[in-house]
């Protein structure tokens, strides 16, 4: 999506508000005991509380309005009902539909206080997406946000997924262009004033950046079974600065 309008833009910030106050309202539950179901029930009440629909909910077949991922399992993880523990990372990927605009952004929580080693993991992840969509500008590359983001995680000791990707969002869920956790400076589709895009990665402890699928058809969990974060931002692409559509950067990754 291109915005064109100021209607437009309007708009999408109030549905990014709106997605954001919800998944604010979500991490309020993670607790040792607390299972994914509870939550991804939760994400549906609110949803109705406040108007909107969820935006996962009957993509390819997808029956929850969340996606919720624990540990090993890297992204697309079916909200099951077992209960958290003291200690795991848990990522929240949600969003919602508002006045047919979509929105679609994530964040990983430790239960307690980490280990060094996830600590570690948690902040190169939120850093990896964090400095990329600071690219997020007229006449930079997808490339170029890929390639900051590789960087920082390999600078970290850790690596990014290459096979799930960022992506344009506005009048559907997934739109061009491919924003890619990886790359070249300089590749890949030029990013044009008021584009609108999701930057994210999966930042996984693990050899290699391949996954399996479980059983469930979904959840996608690392070969070796090392931990994976997963963080997203709703970006609009500015002449000299970004507008950070899903502003979460103030947030702890702890609860």
């Amino acid at each position: 999506m291109v915005i064109q309008k100021e209607k437009e833009e309007k708009i999408l910030k109030k549905a990014c508000e709106i997605s954001v106050e919800i998944l604010k309202r979500l991490k309020d539950e993670i607790r040792e005991g607390a299972t994914p179901l509870h939550l991804d029930t939760q994400a549906g009440l609110l949803c109705k509380e406040y108007g909107v629909k969820p935006a996962f909910r009957g993509v390819q077949g997808y029956s929850f309005n969340t996606c919720i991922s624990v540990n090993d399992v890297a992204v697309h993880g079916i909200p099951k009902n077992i209960a958290f523990k003291k200690g795991d990372l848990v990522s929240i990927d949600f969003g919602i539909i508002y006045k047919d605009i979509y929105t679609d952004h994530c964040w990983t929580w430790s239960i307690g206080e980490p280990t060094e080693k996830n600590r570690k993991l948690l902040d190169a992840g939120k850093e990896a997406v964090e400095r990329a969509m600071m690219n997020a500008v007229v006449g930079k590359s997808a490339g170029d946000l890929g390639y900051v983001m590789e960087k920082v995680a390999k600078q970290s000791g850790f690596d990014t997924l290459k096979m799930f990707v960022g992506h344009g969002i506005g009048k559907t869920l997934h739109e061009d262009p491919e924003i890619r956790a990886f790359g070249n400076r300089g590749e890949g589709d030029e990013l044009v004033d008021g584009m609108v895009i999701c930057v994210e990665c999966q930042v996984v402890d693990d050899i290699g950046s391949k996954v399996t699928i479980d059983n469930d058809g979904w959840s996608a969990r690392t070969v070796h079974g090392g931990n994976s974060v997963m963080f997203e931002y709703m970006v609009l692409v500015r002449e000299n600065t970004p507008i950070i559509l899903t502003d979460t950067r103030d947030w702890s990754v702890v609860v």
